[in-house]
């Protein structure tokens, strides 16, 4: 519903709905008397995918061929240049097999809201809809840019749609224990009293107040109720006096006290020092009689900081969550868990209903471990740009695949969780799956079915109380109070300590049961389940909660651990974009986030315990083989990068030296293999746009960002994941000093002093070197070309178009280079210079040593005297 549209459209109304469907609803149900399902498959049509599978299958049998003809035809004048030029091709050839191969069965999922809200909203509170928790994750220091995007993830979170409000709580991790982020969430919580009834009231979309108030719509010259102009002019200046107290907590923060902060009643704030401090929590919303300003019910708010001691490992981000996830599970214990970064707002008010559209689905909801939305930019949703997600072809294309065969990876935000997945449950197997195993595999999967039996026996049956245990145990059966010890000691070995936690673990349903206990203890035993103690000797990290990786591959490595198990994601993309980013990423943004997330890919291909290609490959895995494929795809693609920096120095190397890596007779039949090998490429590449529906302007950029993080961020991550895994050397990219510095206090006592932090102006020396150097051989050829006449030109075009098809792709990055605002260093553009020099002096030297000696004729000779 349009935003400034006076008339509301009630959540539980059929309308609600994008495509309802009219004949089932007027059917009732299947004749089957099963409950219709929720969601769907939509495949795509046979015609464009057997055509896209066509054209793969041609591309690959004319790759074979189109090496065979590079084998058969070397290069004698430059075998080096040749079979490096060879090994590239190969590689790359091999990164595009492996990559391509999970996407040959692509679907596309949509859901049924109107079916949802008749089944559980339809007759009042009689089915509510089940609980969901969102932790949302902020920065170690924030600064007002930090401060403002988290306030607006928070604000975006409690006003979404969601029946009964009660039912929606948010937990906000200060990592850092920072007095202006716990007074910013403070003030959130403030302004939500009437921000959440002002968007449930008109239906405004999007909810997070800085991307709603930006949006450039003029409401006096619609059909806009004056009522509704009114409120929210007086909304937007709310908002902006909130803004404003933003800016000053960021302001203060700068000038941190001697003795340290203290608090407004007088009390020093406990955690002044970030390194070591105690557990913090704090019910910002949902006191008994919290209402907003029209009272209703509010979703509840809760500030959360876990304690920090120096020796203990805290694990970053993926520790914060393992936190949050403890927390939640004892104050409201929400059956799925949605999962934010600080800097993502939440742009479609259902998207929590689209999640459960997929959990609540009869057939296939129990074995969906989570569901994962698109990320796109902060612009606008209308008259902005159309391609605005990030790493579009990513999310429209690979995850779409990924989804047609177990499901998509996790990117580690915008992602819905079911917490019995988190907790390291095995999905709810029926009999006849048991019966899949081959008779000859019987005895090696009888260990794996051991384990699997006992994790679903755990997740399944009631936690027995020790007291009562022991009374219908009986005095004498010693065997059954041994089994129940046993029991009861694996428990807390797998969850830890806490015997509150371990029976929310247990609840049928979420919900947290805290009849009869008391605030104080509650709270008491949050504050324990947060110490940094509480994980030490259990499995959370390793087969609960988010996984622990080294280089922050938690996202990976814990998605990767759901599917080995035998969970099924889902990919939901709905017309409304559900996230979008709170701010348009600068290009040193972009390339120290690609920096990052390639050096985690590596972490994970690097890890023995986590590495994709072995991991979880055991008797009894339940991983589909191109799952694994292409999780394989998702870790190692990094290493492209030095087969494709090498192939882009080629070209260059070719018109500075006058050499070539092709053979200078070409025959038909070859050049008739070449046009055939490159027209199946490009017809690979049109099909797969027509049935992911992603333009060719998405595709082009994203091909562009390829190279030049190809050339620099990934190739920077390789070096980064070698030299962690051989020599412990932790080398981080960053794009600030004040982001350096955040970074640098968060994991110092995670790595023990070990973390290296370098600018991000460092990675742009490879692909500025690359350009130069293009550059400069196409001045050279050109001008060997018109110094030597029509004749000259035939050798060169091939090392041209080469040095073109180069430049073409980094004709963006020399933009940045030239223009005004994100200017590249000058440092990096010199050192590109220098490194160009450096290697034409050395290869004009080298070549007049290795240069055979003139002969002359009989006349030139010199009588010798």
């Amino acid at each position: 519903m349009d935003e400034g549209s006076p008339e509301i459209v009630p959540f539980n109304s059929p309308a609600s709905d994008p495509d309802p469907d009219p004949e089932s609803s007027e059917s009732g149900g299947s004749d089957d008397s099963r409950p219709e399902p929720l969601s769907e498959k939509l495949a795509v049509p046979p015609a464009e995918l057997s055509l896209y599978r066509a054209a793969v299958a041609l591309h690959a049998l004319l790759l074979a061929a189109f090496f065979h003809y590079r084998i058969t035809h070397p290069v004698p004048d430059a075998p080096w240049l040749w079979l490096t030029a060879l090994a590239c091709e190969l590689c790359l050839a091999a990164a595009w097999l492996l990559a391509q191969l999970p996407k040959l069965s692509p679907t596309h999922r949509a859901t049924h809201l109107h079916r949802l809200a008749s089944r559980h909203v339809g007759d009042g509170e009689e089915s509510p809809l089940p609980g969901v928790d969102v932790l949302v994750t902020t920065p170690p220091a924030a600064s007002a840019a930090a401060l403002l995007a988290t306030a607006n993830a928070v604000l975006s979170a409690l006003a979404t749609d969601y029946y009964p409000a009660g039912r929606l709580a948010c937990y906000v991790s200060d990592d850092g224990a920072d007095m202006a982020a716990f007074e910013a969430v403070s003030e959130a919580a403030a302004l939500a009293r009437r921000w959440v009834p002002f968007c449930r009231r008109h239906g405004v979309e999007p909810r997070a107040p800085e991307l709603y108030f930006a949006r450039g719509v003029d409401y006096l010259g619609g059909r806009a109720a004056p009522g509704f102009v009114k409120e929210r002019r007086a909304m937007k200046r709310e908002y902006e006096e909130f803004k404003v107290r933003i800016n000053y907590l960021a302001a203060m923060a700068r000038k941190v006290p001697e003795d340290g902060w203290v608090m407004s009643d007088g009390t020093t704030w406990p955690g002044n020092n970030p390194r070591d401090h105690p557990a913090m929590i704090q019910v910002l919303l949902g006191h008994p009689g919290d209402k907003d300003a029209e009272g209703d019910e509010l979703p509840r708010l809760f500030y959360v900081s876990r304690e920090k001691k120096p020796g203990f490992l805290h694990h970053g981000k993926a520790g914060a969550l393992n936190a949050l996830l403890r927390v939640s599970a004892l104050l409201t214990n929400g059956a799925y868990v949605l999962n934010l970064d600080h800097d993502h707002c939440v742009t479609n008010s259902a998207v929590l209903r689209e999640a459960m559209c997929f959990f609540m689905d009869p057939e296939a909801g129990n074995r969906t471990c989570f569901v994962q939305f698109p990320l796109r930019l902060g612009v606008d949703d209308d008259g902005g740009d159309p391609d605005a997600t990030r790493d579009s072809v990513f999310f429209e294309i690979d995850m779409k695949c990924l989804d047609g065969i177990q499901g998509p990876v996790y990117v580690g935000s915008g992602c819905c969780f079911n917490r019995k997945a988190l907790y390291g449950f095995d999905p709810a197997f029926s009999e006849d799956d048991e019966d899949e195993t081959p008779p000859h595999w019987s005895r090696l999967c009888f260990w794996k079915k051991k384990q699997r039996a006992l994790r679903r026996t755990m997740s399944t049956v009631p936690l027995l109380d020790s007291e009562d245990s022991d009374e219908q145990a009986g005095a004498d059966n010693t065997r059954t109070r041994r089994r129940l010890r046993s029991y009861r000691a694996a428990l807390e070995r797998h969850f830890g300590h806490s015997p509150a936690f371990i029976t929310s673990a247990f609840a049928g349903g979420g919900g947290s049961d805290t009849t009869g206990t008391s605030a104080s203890t509650l709270l008491r035993e949050a504050i324990h389940v947060i110490s940094c103690a509480y994980e030490e000797r259990t499995r959370w990290g390793k087969d609960v909660g988010w996984i622990y990786t080294s280089g922050g591959a938690a996202a990976l490595a814990t998605g990767f651990m759901m599917h080995a198990r035998g969970w099924s994601s889902v990919y939901c993309a709905p017309a409304r974009p559900a996230f979008r980013s709170f701010a348009r990423a600068n290009p040193s943004d972009v390339l120290a986030g690609a920096a990052r997330r390639a050096a985690a890919a590596m972490g994970v291909l690097l890890s023995l315990r986590h590495c994709p290609v072995w991991t979880g490959a055991g008797a009894g895995g339940r991983m589909h083989f191109l799952q694994r494929l292409g999780y394989v795809a998702a870790s190692a693609y990094p290493l492209v990068s030095l087969p494709l920096t090498l192939y882009c120095a080629l070209p260059a190397a070719c018109l500075l030296t006058g050499k070539s890596i092709f053979p200078e007779d070409v025959g038909y039949y070859d050049a008739v293999l070449l046009i055939s090998f490159i027209s199946s490429a490009a017809a690979t590449v049109a099909l797969e746009l027509r049935w992911s529906r992603v333009t060719l302007r998405a595709w082009w950029r994203d091909q562009k960002l390829w190279v030049v993080a190809g050339t620099s961020a990934c190739l920077a991550a390789v070096f980064q994941g070698v030299l962690r895994a051989c020599a412990g050397i932790d080398v981080g990219f960053s794009s600030s000093a004040e982001t350096v510095a955040a970074r640098s206090s968060s994991d110092d006592d995670d790595e023990g002093g070990g973390r290296r932090t370098v600018g991000w102006s460092r990675l742009l020396i490879p692909p500025a070197t690359l350009l130069v150097g293009n550059l400069a051989g196409v001045v050279v050829a050109v001008s060997y070309g018109v110094d030597h006449g029509y004749s000259s030109w035939g050798p060169v075009l091939v090392k041209l178009a080469l040095a073109g098809w180069v430049m073409a792709h980094m004709q963006g990055f020399f933009r940045g280079l030239l223009a005004r605002r994100d200017r590249a260093p000058t440092i990096a553009v010199l050192w590109a210079v220098l490194f160009v020099s450096v290697l034409s002096l050395l290869w004009v030297n080298v070549d007049s040593y290795s240069a055979p000696p003139p002969v002359l004729s009989s006349s030139q000779q010199q009588p010798v005297l």
